[in-house]
């Protein structure tokens, strides 16, 4: 005889009741048929499971390794079975659940989600924590994670999400509208050696790539105040600190931003999914609609048109931004 769950259920409810009278009456079974099957499992597992006594059974070594190993694959297979039947019903279901970093895609795909498919659910999760983005849709309480990633560096949990490049920015610096290098077209990264920065916080490498594209212009940051965008802009707006911020950020009042020659540092966007979740499906649907609202967002970028339309003319020089594509 092969052992099978249901065996293992019987003898977990002879140790939980203590008697076989007890544990007969919580399976509805009749004694001497429980004390038949009993003796079934014993033979199949080489042994008895429960020594008899006048005040109920207690197990033997033998039970007692059968049971703790009961104790670890019962409550497993239960969470299967949870798990499955929660899979169906997502299945059964559409929905877009979004998680994202700070930047102005995540809004721009919910509204073009929410836009092709009116009834279904569109609901979102922020953080600064790329990781913890990643993480959530990785253990699938997220269907898709937008984060981003400093130059080459791989993305998080790259080996249980597939991730897509939606596109890749240069990054360019905020400057206070009546900075005395405002109206510079592009500017050396040397030329702010003496400024102090402000940035967005993140768990990724952007903040070592700045500090060594820093070193490699001959200087380190004096000051980096790291906070939220909202403060970023308002620290640049009255000149307390020159910002750092993707190409695509929009125009501001009271301030500009600048590429830099070079493009020192980029800035690749990335959606992920798990490829089992259900949904896998829509991926190449919400990937093309990431990419819509990448493009559209780069339009609305003066600066950005603009460095644009300089790299366009001058072939010789290798612009950062590409054609969205896989990953390398």
């Amino acid at each position: 005889m092969d052992l099978e769950l249901r065996h293992l259920k019987t003898i977990s409810a002879i140790a939980d009741a203590g008697s076989l009278t007890k544990a007969a009456t919580a399976l509805g079974l009749a004694q001497p048929a429980l004390s038949a099957q009993l003796k079934r499992i014993e033979r199949s597992l080489g042994g008895p499971l429960f020594e008899r006594g006048r005040h109920g059974v207690r197990a033997t070594a033998l039970g007692e390794l059968v049971l703790d190993r009961a104790r670890i694959v019962l409550p497993a297979v239960s969470e299967l079975q949870r798990d499955a039947v929660r899979f169906s019903l997502a299945a059964d279901r559409r929905r877009f659940r979004l998680g994202g970093t700070h930047g102005p895609l995540l809004g721009a795909l919910v509204d073009r989600l929410a836009a092709a498919h009116p009834g279904t659910p569109v609901t979102t999760q922020t953080s600064w924590s790329e990781r913890e983005i990643a993480a959530s849709a990785a253990d699938g309480r997220l269907d898709f994670a937008l984060v981003g990633a400093c130059g080459a560096a791989s993305p998080p949990e790259s080996e249980r999400l597939i991730w897509r490049e939606v596109a890749v920015d240069p990054v360019f610096v905020m400057l206070a509208a009546d900075h005395p290098l405002a109206g510079r077209p592009q500017l050396d990264l040397a030329e702010l050696a003496a400024e102090a920065w402000t940035d967005v916080p993140g768990d990724g490498c952007f903040a070592d790539c700045f500090t060594a594209a820093c070193a490699r212009a001959g200087f380190a940051p004096a000051c980096v105040y790291e906070t939220d965008t909202a403060s970023c802009v308002h620290l640049v707006q009255v000149g307390r600190a020159v910002g750092l911020c993707r190409a695509t950020f929009p125009d501001t009042p009271g301030m500009v931003t600048v590429p830099l020659n070079g493009a020192p540092l980029t800035w690749r966007h990335l959606l992920g999914w798990h490829p089992a979740s259900p949904a896998a499906r829509s991926a190449p649907e919400v990937l093309a609609k990431a990419r819509s609202a990448h493009a559209e967002a780069a339009g609305r970028s003066g600066s950005y048109t603009r460095w644009l339309a300089r790299q366009s003319a001058n072939t010789a020089y290798d612009a950062p931004v590409r054609t969205p594509s896989g990953l390398p």
